[in-house]
């Protein structure tokens, strides 16, 4: 990767503290243009993800850019994360917000900022640049958001299609056992420690209160700016990765937005589209000079004309785990939805799709609950084998249909749809649709899937429960894709009950008699003409040097399947770890490692059972921390049940424990209010 040639030298600030208004202080990093003549317009990323060391390195990759080039870039650590006060109790809370307008309106005023800000931030930091946006602060002049969404029920870590995901465990033991690190003692002082127990003091179980909303209600309609996009006026740069799970909404960003709003979406993991894997890496940062430069400074270069929508056209690669590269073109549209991406309809017959509606079928399926351990990771990050493998044993616990093979390449860009008709034997149950290439030599490559929770049969506000026997229509609406089908490749699309360990399987097995004939894909296809058109590639990536680091422990990346033939158990472990580094502008040495099991019994889906844990290490000098986390989710036909425990360590003592036993109803048994909800006696131990 190229270093980029700066305008000026930069000077960074390791701590800024930013006042709330409650007497709270946030932590921040600044960094400035060195000799710059006045004020300067600022960006900030506002995340609660350790500025002085466990994002740092990324940091480093990404804001010193900004500053070089005449700005002023600003990293803040959210309220009771990293080195900042307080306590953080939630994702994208009102607290979260409010403060974000006080950060921003205290950063308009200092000297060095000339009142003009943008936002930028992935994930996390993008979801609330969208949400600060929508609040319409004077101070914001337009925002990139880069893998975030603007729905928080639809396309998020905790629910696909109203199904419960098992990364909403996966993921809330990761945010949690990231909060249970300390703060710098070099930043905060003595006040380290207790800052550190009031916050494990503190902590909640993130996942609990999330498992307490299965429904699409209050709770998730709060940040979701799809909700009402005329709030957001200030122009968006919407970013997205196909291999990252977090992409769906910029098609309908750029759709929905009155106002500027252009997409990108390459063939990225979830991570800046300059770093992530799988490539091409572009100049992400120079793209987000060009959209600073012409809202922030007011210079004339033409983003506004860019095209409404980017995106990296694929070709199918074998099905493998793990990618650097993915070959392709970049696509631009003029305008999107797009005139020119034409619905193409193809009938589910017995074993085919068909471009024409046949006679009607009843199909019988129940799905093993295994069906799903070739998915990969829910979200891929480019870290270890986390992409979906050779979908040919998922297909075998599938029904299938195919194409024959195709006479011509055909792409496809857009949302793919199933419309199944179809009963179930049980009046709880759900539905996993698989768009796969299929390889002359049989390979098979998930292109796309979605999921749908059957009781959602009337809308994700409600639970129904379903008649057994009685025919239903539904949409299954896939992920979003642009891909190239080679000619004689086939166009296979495969329906389960199950689709474990990416989604909790419904409580009882559930057979499926889904009627072919009248069941049938929809998928968009790309016919090039005045508003669309193949765009040149784009220039190579380039960044700011690494944070310099010393490996003091190399990592490891680890995922393993086996199963047992007595009881059927089929298990997953992953295992991630990073390994030890020294920071060596602090000193600070950090470690992480990762654990994950995934299990489920043949024929019982009450046996699905997910353990995570996660052991964070810190250390300066004669001073070190360790805390070691672990938390397991089980189900019964009625209700989730999990446990967990948060062990802290000074050194080798024991300085905290606490453990946490907790029953959440599944929707089911819901009278849709968080007041339903059992907790146990919650122990804790000092």
């Amino acid at each position: 990767m190229q270093q980029s040639a700066a305008s000026h030298e930069v000077e960074c600030h390791r701590n800024v503290w930013i006042p709330m208004p409650d007497g709270v202080r946030l932590a921040a990093r600044l960094w400035l243009p060195a000799g710059h003549d006045g004020p300067v317009p600022a960006i900030v990323e506002y995340i609660p993800y350790r500025k002085s060391d466990g994002m740092s390195a990324r940091d480093a990759r990404v804001h010193p850019f900004f500053a070089g080039h005449g700005y002023a870039a600003v990293r803040i650590d959210i309220r009771g994360s990293g080195d900042s006060e307080g306590l953080l109790a939630d994702e994208y809370t009102p607290q979260e917000q409010a403060d974000a307008l006080a950060a921003l309106e205290w950063i308009a005023a200092q000297p060095w900022c000339d009142g003009r800000i943008g936002m930028m931030g992935i994930s996390w930091g993008g979801f609330n640049s969208l949400q600060i946006a929508a609040l319409r602060p004077p101070q914001l002049k337009a925002i990139i958001t880069v893998g975030s969404t603007d729905d928080r029920y639809a396309d998020d870590v905790h629910y696909m299609g109203g199904c419960p995901l098992s990364a909403n465990l996966t993921w809330s033991q990761t945010f949690f056992a990231d909060l249970s690190r300390p703060p710098d003692p070099e930043v905060v002082g003595e006040r380290w420690r207790d800052m550190w127990l009031e916050r494990v003091d503190n902590a909640q179980l993130f996942i609990a209160e999330w498992a307490r909303h299965p429904l699409r209600d209050p709770y998730w309609q709060h940040g979701s700016v799809c909700e009402d996009f005329s709030r957001i006026e200030v122009p968006v740069l919407a970013v997205g990765g196909w291999s990252d799970s977090y992409t769906n909404a910029v098609p309908r960003l750029v759709a929905g937005l009155p106002g500027v709003a252009k997409g990108l979406i390459g063939p990225w993991g979830h991570d800046y589209p300059h770093l992530a894997v799988p490539g091409p890496q572009i100049d992400f940062l120079r793209e987000c000079l060009r959209w600073w430069d012409r809202w922030l400074k007011g210079i004339a270069n033409a983003v506004d004309q860019l095209p409404a929508l980017r995106v990296w056209l694929q070709d199918e690669l074998p099905a493998e785990p793990i990618h650097v590269e993915r070959p392709g073109r970049w696509v631009g549209f003029e305008s999107w939805p797009s005139a020119e991406t034409i619905g193409r309809r193809l009938y589910l017959g017995v074993g085919r799709l068909e471009p024409a509606r046949g006679d009607e079928v009843e199909l019988r399926h129940l799905s093993p609950l295994d069906n799903g351990f070739g998915a990969g990771e829910w979200c891929a990050y480019g870290v270890g084998a986390d992409q979906p493998t050779d979908q040919r044993e998922d297909d075998a616990r599938s029904l299938c249909f195919d194409t024959p093979p195709l006479e011509a390449d055909l792409s496809a860009i857009g949302q793919p749809v199933v419309h199944l008709e179809l009963s179930t034997d049980r009046p709880r149950a759900m539905v996993a649709v698989r768009l796969n290439d299929v390889a002359p030599d049989g390979a098979s490559s998930r292109v796309s899937y979605g999921l749908l929770n059957l009781n959602h049969i009337e809308g994700h506000e409600r639970f129904v429960a379903l008649e057994p026997g009685r025919r239903y229509a539904v949409d299954i609406a896939l992920n979003d894709i642009a891909h190239r089908f080679k000619a004689g490749h086939r166009i296979r699309v495969a329906v389960s009950t199950s689709y474990w360990p990416t989604a909790w399987p419904a409580p009882e097995p559930a057979t499926l008699s889904l009627i072919a004939g009248a069941s049938r894909l929809d998928l968009p296809t790309w016919q090039p003409g005045a508003a669309s058109r193949f765009l040149p590639d784009m220039e190579p990536p380039q960044a700011p040097p690494p944070e310099p680091r010393t490996t003091l422990r190399a990592g490891s990346f680890r995922r393993e399947l086996s199963s047992e033939l007595v009881s059927g158990t089929r298990r997953m472990h992953v295992r991630l770890d990073y390994g030890d580094e020294l920071i060596e502008s602090s000193g600070m040495v950090i470690g992480r490692i990762n654990d994950e099991t995934y299990e489920v019994e043949a024929g019982d889906p009450l046996s699905a059972r997910i353990e995570t844990g996660w052991t964070m290490t810190m250390a300066r000098g004669d001073w070190s921390v360790r805390t070691e986390s672990v938390a397991r989710m089980t189900g019964d036909a009625e209700s989730f049940r999990l446990t967990a425990r948060l062990d802290l360590f000074e050194g080798d003592i024991l300085a905290r424990t606490r453990t946490w036993d907790v029953r959440i109803p599944r929707e089911s048994s819901l009278n849709h209010d968080a007041e339903n909800s059992v907790a146990y006696p919650e122990e804790q131990n000092t």
